[in-house]
């Protein structure tokens, strides 16, 4: 896994929902930058995190983000690593703990664009995040790092109180409702 197949993925990638749709030509143009998975992209770089499910598809688990104060699903920046998905498993092992977790399909699960706001000598920015969908073996109680006031299993049903109306999270809901 490395920026060629991620080229090739998102060429043959597909997707009902017309804002997912619309990021595929982005993320295609970002990876023309040599440092597209680099944090000293200023504009924007690629991310990867991990949306992990319960066997039962009932649960996911999610973190209350210090920073950014919202609810999201683990995940982080590349800093260079082009294997997407070891990204989202390394950065879902520092912030909830869970390790042992089932890829779901071959591929990426879900694209998102998404503005990051200025933050000290960091200007406003976008994560270009690549989405992996995992099931947990483990149910044990989750591990909160620095980067999170909590960490919990959330129901799926229940994601609408505590996200609000996040597009992105709805559309991963909808699409877990598909399995």
């Amino acid at each position: 896994m490395n920026k060629e197949w991620l080229q090739l993925e998102l060429k043959d990638y597909t997707s009902i929902y017309e804002e997912e749709a619309n990021y595929i030509g982005r993320f295609l143009d970002l990876l023309f930058f040599d440092n597209c998975f680099e944090r000293s992209l200023l504009s924007g770089h690629i991310t990867a995190s991990a949306w992990v499910l319960t066997p039962d598809f009932k649960k996911v688990a999610l973190m209350h983000h210090k920073k950014l104060d919202r609810w999201l699903q683990p995940g982080g920046h590349a800093d260079g690593d082009e294997n997407l998905r070891r990204v989202a498993l390394k950065e879902l092992k520092e912030e909830t703990g869970l390790i042992d977790v089932k890829s779901i399909g071959d591929s990426f699960f879900d694209l998102d664009i998404h503005t990051i706001p200025a933050r000290m000598e960091v200007p406003v920015h976008e994560h270009f995040d690549v989405r992996f969908a995992f099931v947990s073996n483990d149910m044990s109680q989750l591990i909160r790092n620095a980067e999170s006031n909590e960490v919990a299993w959330v129901a799926i049903d229940d994601l609408e109180g505590l996200i609000g109306d996040e597009p992105s999270i709805l559309r991963m809901k909808e699409k877990t409702l598909l399995f």
